[in-house]
């Protein structure tokens, strides 16, 4: 391939579309903004005009296509990952935060009054926690994590956007005892692939963490069900509960909330149109009329 087609927007994008990319042109941007230390605005600007950059610049940008090529993700060749207002530090070991999931943010600052307490189970790169204390710095903010290497991404993350959470490693099923029944919303995005279902993408199937993603039954709902339990003992009466789920999961599992006594569940669909989240509150406490 000769220089000029190995800089240029649209050739780039024809490589990785060939290799099954299925974002290519943002993602050759990406690539060639990495490869050239340049923003998104300035390698487009270059690509109008023609410009061709160093020869070690394009030697860089040779090895990022093939890479991206094999199909690692490209936020590991980044190492970041936007998540609302935040840059998060990714990589190798850690669950790539998805824009779907965005949406939980939305919905727990609907439900936090001020100074309200939340909790996240199953944080992994710290996405959802970091996200709500910074856009509600009032907040106190709890987050959980299982895995020694994602727990190590959200300690990068926490410290690098100088964003104060109390974040601790450890199982979410046996988290924060010491917050039962005061905890005004719990938040999880925990796995829910059911166990024997493959991801299509290599990129979710060769690179994401198993451990975030199967959640340890035939339908997908043993782990986020536990992590349910425990949200319903940290939570107040009248506290909520918002989790993410798989789009086939969109009747069962609030179905099966409503059976474990959590009331008032709506399942929230996200920017396609697919289920993605459900909304269930612990049962408020009512005053009886009749008591002295």
């Amino acid at each position: 391939m000769t220089p000029s087609g190995s800089w240029r927007i649209r050739e780039v994008a024809a490589r990785l579309r060939a290799a099954g990319v299925p974002s290519p042109e943002s993602d050759a941007v990406s690539l060639m903004a990495l490869a050239g230390g340049r923003t998104v605005a300035e390698v487009r600007r270059a690509d109008i005009l023609g410009e061709l950059p160093a020869n070690d610049v394009l030697a860089r940008l040779e090895g990022l296509i093939q890479a991206r090529c094999e199909r690692i993700p490209l936020q590991h060749l980044t190492g970041s990952a936007p998540f609302r207002n935040l840059e998060l530090a990714v990589g190798p070991g850690v669950f790539i935060p998805r824009p779907e999931t965005e949406l939980l943010v939305d919905l727990v600052l609907a439900e936090l009054s001020e100074g309200g307490r939340v909790v996240d189970l199953c944080t992994g790169s710290g996405a959802l926690a970091l996200a709500i204390k910074q856009e509600r710095p009032d907040a106190v903010v709890h987050a959980v994590e299982l895995d020694q290497h994602a727990h190590a991404w959200a300690e990068r993350n926490a410290a690098s956007l100088g964003v104060d959470i109390d974040l601790r490693l450890g199982r979410a099923q046996e988290s924060f005892p010491e917050l039962d029944g005061t905890v005004d919303v719990v938040v999880s995005n925990p796995p829910y692939i059911p166990v024997g279902m493959v991801p299509v993408d290599p990129e979710v199937r060769d690179h994401d963490p198993e451990v975030a993603l199967f959640g340890g039954s035939d339908d997908g709902l043993r782990f986020p069900l536990e992590v349910a339990a425990r949200a319903y003992a940290l939570v107040r009466p009248g506290g909520v509960l918002v989790m993410e789920h798989a789009d086939v999961q969109g009747d069962i599992l609030p179905e099966r909330l409503g059976r474990s006594g959590w009331v008032d569940i709506v399942d929230v669909p996200d920017l396609a149109g697919k289920p993605r989240a459900v909304r269930a509150r612990r049962k408020p406490v009512v005053d009886n009329p009749h008591n002295p």
